[in-house]
């Protein structure tokens, strides 16, 4: 059908398979190794028995696992690494640099950013753009992959911090408002990696331009980045504590891709299989 003379996208699952397929002429429903063919069969199988959306969820649902265990396996690391005055040697020469440099004027401005990031204004930015991503492709894709992608990092953000207990930087050196739950991950950089990163992806997986793509992977990276660096400038986090969420942060959303791609794959199989 046409409007206007133009030809309208598809949206569904017909839009899914046809538009989110291919990303820079790569094709995200091959799967070049022996590992990643074995896992794109058993999404298939599960997708005989329980359908699509099911396979997906199910997928997401033991990289969230994955995701937690990683998370404990890596604050373990982390912990002999800051024992052992590694990377944490740059937590007290960074704090003192960001405190050389504040002013009133610059620390209400930070301030008021990192209230973007936190526990009221993340929620309702995700929240508005999921629903106009979910509401403009008429697809439940961006609601699973965006809910599950929050769950999996507000999971880790929960269960790290009671679990090591890291001491935040004192308060004389922190700009109220003071914050005093444990400092190991960062929320703030946590989520907004996480949450950046998958909007990036739903939204590059339209796009048809490189210029298109490289400018939303420059604008959620930095993002990403000032709201991490922000909670150190605060001195609300040590810089190791937003280094650690940026890594768990990539390595969450690396497997909530790598679910999406499957449910892709499977989608385009069946596709295939009813036009043949």
């Amino acid at each position: 059908m046409t409007t206007e003379g133009k030809e309208q996208p598809e949206q569904g699952v017909r839009g899914e398979v046809s538009q989110d397929r291919f990303v820079a002429g790569k094709d995200l429903t091959r799967w070049k190794s022996p590992v990643g063919r074995v896992i794109a069969g058993a999404a298939q199988r599960i997708t005989t028995l329980l359908g699509p959306y099911a396979a997906l969820i199910i997928t997401l649902a033991v990289g969230l696992v994955i995701a937690v265990s990683l998370a404990v396996a890596f604050g373990e690391v982390y912990e002999s690494v800051t024992e052992a005055d590694g990377v944490a040697g740059l937590d007290h020469p960074v704090l003192d640099a960001a405190k050389s440099v504040r002013s009133p004027g610059l620390d209400l401005a930070v301030t008021a950013y990192t209230n973007v990031g936190g526990t009221v204004g993340m929620p309702i930015i995700a929240v508005g753009i999921m629903i106009a991503l979910a509401t403009k492709r008429r697809s439940w894709t961006p609601v699973i992959l965006m809910l599950t992608a929050g769950l999996g990092s507000l999971l880790m953000t929960v269960l790290g911090k009671p679990l090591f207990g890291r001491t935040r930087p004192d308060l004389a050196d922190a700009i109220p408002p003071y914050e005093h739950s444990a400092s190991f991950p960062s929320g703030h950089s946590l989520n907004s990696i996480v949450i950046a990163g998958i909007v990036a992806y739903l939204i590059i997986l339209r796009l048809k331009t490189a210029k298109a793509r490289i400018i939303t992977v420059v604008l959620a990276s930095t993002f990403a980045a000032t709201m991490g660096l922000s909670r150190v400038y605060l001195g609300h986090h040590w810089l190791t504590d937003v280094l650690a969420a940026w890594i768990l942060g990539i390595a969450w959303l690396a497997l909530v891709i790598t679910a999406h791609r499957l449910y892709l794959t499977v989608r385009t199989r069946r596709s295939n299989a009813v036009l043949s």
